[in-house]
């Protein structure tokens, strides 16, 4: 093995960090190059089957952790049963992370919907807005981890921010989401501002060749769906403000967050064409999700204030952040599949 590979970043050998994007690439090549090749409507079931395949690799990239990792100490606080923190932190972060991106589905889906996208097109758009995902939160979650490595201390800022959303969210109560202006955007004027666009989507093309108004000569154009695709980069970008905070909270170690990260995006993602028609059903999931982030940071003080720096009360072990985060999470979604129904046949009535 090249030397080069082995060399270590962010606690593990560049190998590994190699690996699991060959992995994730494979995956996505799979996607697009071999099982949604022609432009079609992804079905509810298709988009199970699919989200299901990844939640399996998820469960399995859990069971590779828990035999096979070898977590660096420097990023937990107790020396002892590492690969049972970090298969506990894994889950507990992938969970967390799933339910943050569930958002997402909503204002994807009016970003959809406000450039009139196709449903067949739709499935393109997601996957190459993934690539973007994949990119965009392997920068933040390094400048992340280089600075909570260095400044413990900025663990602090993370929790006390979890618990202002986690506060927020819970007040602000369910179905209370602000109606979306896209035309107000900031970053879709900056970008019809400098790019030329056409007024209407062009089969599943992102740029177009068409005659320039002035010189007539075939230039390229940016067709709606590239714009599309932008915005929901965007989204993506303004959604990891929340995300990768949490995460941190969750686990210090760079590789657990990232690749929980990845496997949540990838899950939610392709489950999209199944849930986007039923998301109203999981409206009450936000006061599960809120209560999630405000125990997690109270775990942030409890951990590294009252236990690391004035020994006051004993470690709290990963395993109860997961049981926490699952019992909040699968009482919300039962919670509102039984109040949604119960409002449901109450309007039929």
């Amino acid at each position: 093995m090249p030397e080069i590979v082995t060399v270590a970043y962010a606690g593990q050998p560049l190998w590994l960090w190699l690996a699991f994007l060959g992995l994730i690439i494979g995956l996505l090549w799979v996607d697009l190059g071999l099982l949604n090749r022609k432009d079609a409507v992804v079905s509810p079931a298709k988009s199970a089957v699919m989200w299901a395949c990844f939640a399996s690799l998820a469960v399995a990239f859990g069971a590779y952790i828990y035999f096979f990792y070898e977590p660096d100490p420097a990023f937990y606080n107790e020396p002892e049963n590492l690969n049972v923190q970090a298969t506990m932190q894994f889950a507990t972060g992938y969970l967390l992370e799933t339910a943050l991106a569930f958002d997402n589905i909503f204002v994807i889906g009016l970003v959809f919907t406000f450039f009139a996208v196709p449903r067949e097109y739709q499935h393109r758009v997601l996957f190459w807005g993934i690539l973007g995902a994949i990119v965009f939160r392997g920068i933040f979650i390094s400048l992340g981890a280089a600075v909570v490595n260095e400044f413990t201390w900025v663990l602090y800022i993370f929790a006390a921010f979890l618990l202002f959303t986690g506060g927020k969210m819970l007040l602000s109560g369910a179905g209370d989401d602000d109606e979306m202006d896209l035309n107000q955007n900031p970053v879709l004027k900056f970008l019809r501002k400098r790019m030329r666009v056409t007024d209407t989507i062009d089969n599943h093309n992102f740029v177009v060749r068409r005659p320039h108004p002035v010189t007539g000569k075939a230039v390229l154009w940016a067709t709606p769906l590239l714009l599309c695709l932008l915005m929901v980069e965007a989204v993506d970008i303004i959604f990891a403000v929340d995300s990768v905070p949490a995460i941190f909270a969750v686990t210090r170690d760079p590789f657990i967050v990232y690749t929980s990260n990845i496997f949540a995006i990838l899950g939610l993602r392709s489950m999209y064409f199944m849930l986007s028609a039923a998301v109203e059903r999981f409206k009450y999931l936000k006061y599960g999700l809120s209560l999630v982030l405000v125990l997690i940071g109270l775990k942030i003080f409890w951990n590294f204030l009252l236990y690391k720096e004035m020994k006051l009360v004993p470690y709290l072990e990963p395993q109860w952040s997961l049981i926490a985060t699952v019992s909040l999470l699968g009482g919300a979604i039962l919670f509102s599949l039984w109040k949604t129904g119960m409002e449901a046949r109450a309007h039929r009535a």
